[in-house]
């Protein structure tokens, strides 16, 4: 062994254990700051950063050193993880100490306070690209190149002008926007804690849990695992707010038997890529992505709650209706359940693991306590229960390293968000999304269908590719001045947004929900993404229904009859939907069947009822038509042989 390769050995070794104890500092962080005492604004966000550097090089090490490579590349890459923490602690410092000079004095930033930010800010892009791909790296560095010489691109595009000191002072030293700006805070106020408890959740034993349960409930279904992996995700999505640790923590499982059940592989990755999908817009804990909304909506996460449970009903309900038709078009039957699926009394106690700390945050919101609060107590509540788990109690190690798991998440995320942050800071100061949303608004004329119609195809195509919360920050922020400008309410912009945030990860061609499942279930990725795409279709149309009927949403407006009205017509709209894309029902549809399924669904949703009437009408029609021509045919004068 050459001491190029034991220095790189012993770096990584370093690296690891210096990770692991930034994690648990994370996580002590997280745990004091929501339920024990507030920690000083400047100090918490410094110092957050500067473990999350720490853990962020340990983990594209990790990723990186299974990979072969020379002698003289491995000790280059020594090198260079080494100078990205040097120069990332020396650009926080220089923040810290400038922060602490505009608390003390009159303090302008320096020409000489531009070269730590300008460092940062590599810095930090740098990570983002290791950890998260090109893609919110490009994000992250167009707005920076943006800011530097913008002034020299045409029409709108065109702004002012910075110095370096100024980008320096707007995307660096400053508590507002950029790198250190409120998303920062929210993130390791709120959304941390909540982080680490689904981390726990899982640790502890919950989620297999779950899947049991989920099994029971679906075994009389033809579906049957494929039910129970839609069921399943709802909760488990919940507990993980990540789409692809969605699909991993629960597709292993279910995949395999979804194709034992008669499911094409196709159908199987797809179908737990759309469930795991929804897991963000499922009551009561959601994703990331619903905790900042709440801080940047001022709404409050018990509204949010409210307002996101019936989309994300009809979007499970989709699913279910994707599923059964399914079924039907292959000749599925109902098949008994297995001795392994059936519930044990170790697993009705467990489920006190699921069912406490969820509790606790629904009645911790209940009493009036904060977000960050609730999140504590029910972490609390979760380490005290955990053990009535035998296999916690046999290997308690399993709740520390799910601990240190769920604050490497959150460091991680933390490096997304210091990309977000410079996005922030670079459209604050040059205006563009203000201008954007003039252009939007002149696009769209009079119509607030076109107008929505444009804002969804904007949404999708920043989201791709990007995780939900990423994905959700980037687009409220080009797009969230445009959609307010159309009339609708702050917090309907933001659900359409999110909405569209959680369905990218289901466009084509970039669907990394399905480039996650395809592996799992051995099938195609791209013909995964489309039948992703085909199975949950519907979330492209909820938010639209929503943002016509924001009665919907409950907590803004509420009618009893429209609001029973448009529930009934939903309903109806998706399972015609769901059976139009599949092109069958009791049986196979003809392509005239189809269309006017098609047309009946949109028609029925228009606001006109002279429309509504007559499509509800014509769909009553073609369901009847569909059961008679299924209906078992009685023979004719006598018995038949």
């Amino acid at each position: 062994m050459t001491d190029t390769v034991r220095a790189s050995i012993f770096t990584t070794k370093v690296l690891t254990w210096a990770s692991v104890l930034a994690c648990a500092m994370l996580g002590a962080m997280a745990l004091y700051s929501s339920g024990i005492g507030l920690l000083d604004p400047k100090l918490h966000r410094a110092g957050g950063f500067t473990l999350a550097l720490i853990v962020g090089v340990a983990v594209a090490r990790k990723t990186r050193s299974s990979k072969q490579m020379s002698q003289t590349l491995a000790l280059g890459h020594v090198f260079l993880d080494a100078a990205l923490i040097i120069a990332g602690v020396w650009s926080i410092w220089s923040f810290l100490y400038v922060q602490t000079e505009m608390e003390t004095a009159l303090y302008d930033v320096t020409n000489a306070d531009a070269w730590p930010a300008l460092a940062g800010l590599i810095v930090f892009l740098e990570l983002t690209r290791r950890l998260w791909g090109w893609g919110l790296f490009s994000v992250g560095t167009l707005a920076v190149l943006y800011l530097l010489f913008g002034q020299d691109l045409p029409g709108i595009l065109q702004h002012s002008g910075f110095s370096l000191r100024e980008i320096a002072e707007a995307l660096w030293y400053n508590t507002n926007k950029g790198v250190f700006g409120s998303i920062t805070n929210i993130v390791l106020s709120t959304v941390f804690i909540f982080i680490i408890f689904g981390a726990l959740l899982e640790g502890t034993g919950a989620g297999d849990t779950l899947l049991k349960f989920a099994f029971l409930a679906t075994r009389r279904t033809r579906g049957g695992p494929a039910h129970a992996a839609i069921l399943a995700s709802s909760l488990f999505g919940t507990m993980s707010g990540s789409t692809v640790a969605n699909i991993v923590g629960t597709g292993t499982f279910t995949i395999p038997m979804i194709k034992k059940r008669g499911f094409s592989p196709t159908f199987a990755a797809g179908i737990e890529a759309t469930a795991s999908s929804g897991g963000q817009i499922m009551p009561p804990i959601m994703g990331a992505a619903a905790l900042v909304m709440a801080d940047l909506t001022g709404a409050g996460y018990l509204n949010i709650i409210v307002a996101a449970l019936l989309p994300a009903l009809f979007y499970y309900f989709s699913l279910f209706a994707a599923v059964t038709v399914e079924a039907r078009r292959q000749g599925i039957e109902v098949q008994p359940m297995t001795t392994d699926d059936k519930i044990t009394p170790v697993d009705l106690i467990n489920s006190v693991l699921f069912l406490g700390p969820i509790a606790t945050v629904v009645i911790s919101l209940l009493m009036g306590l904060s977000t960050s609060a609730a999140g504590f107590y029910a972490v609390v509540i979760l380490l005290v229960l955990s053990v009535i788990n035998p296999k916690v109690r046999s290997n308690p190690m399993r709740v520390w390293r799910s601990f240190i798991g769920g604050s490497s998440s959150g460091a991680t995320l933390l490096i997304a968000i210091a990309a977000i942050g410079i996005l922030v800071g670079s459209l604050d100061t040059t205006g563009l999304g203000l201008k954007l949303a003039n252009v939007i608004a002149s696009v769209r004329g009079e119509s607030l269908f076109s107008a929505l119609l444009v804002a969804m195809i904007g949404a999708l195509v920043l989201g791709m590719g990007m995780p939900t919360l990423p994905a959700y920050l980037i687009i409220i922020l080009v797009m969230g001045p445009a959609i307010q400008a159309l009339g609708i309410s702050m917090l309907t912009a933001h659900m359409f947004v999110f909405y569209y945030g959680v369905a990218s990860s289901l466009t084509p061609p970039v669907a990394i929900a399905a480039y996650a499942a395809a592996p799992i279930a051995g099938a195609n990725p791209l013909m995964t993404s489309f039948m992703a795409f085909r199975l949950g279709m519907s979330k492209f149309i909820i938010p639209f229904i929503f943002a016509f009927y924001p009665t919907i949403l409950i907590v803004e407006e509420f009618h009893l009859w429209p609001f029973v009205w448009i529930i009934a017509r939903t309903l109806f709209c998706i399972w015609l939907f769901s059976s139009a894309l599949s092109a069958h029902d009791r049986g196979r549809l003809s392509w005239a069947e189809v269309i006017l399924r098609f047309a009946c669904a949109i028609a029925m949703l228009t606001i006109s009822p002279v429309i509504q009437l007559p499509a509800i009408a014509l769909g009553i029609a073609l369901i009847a038509w569909d059961v008679r021509r299924g209906a078992p045919q009685q023979p004719v004068g006598g018995t038949a042989l």
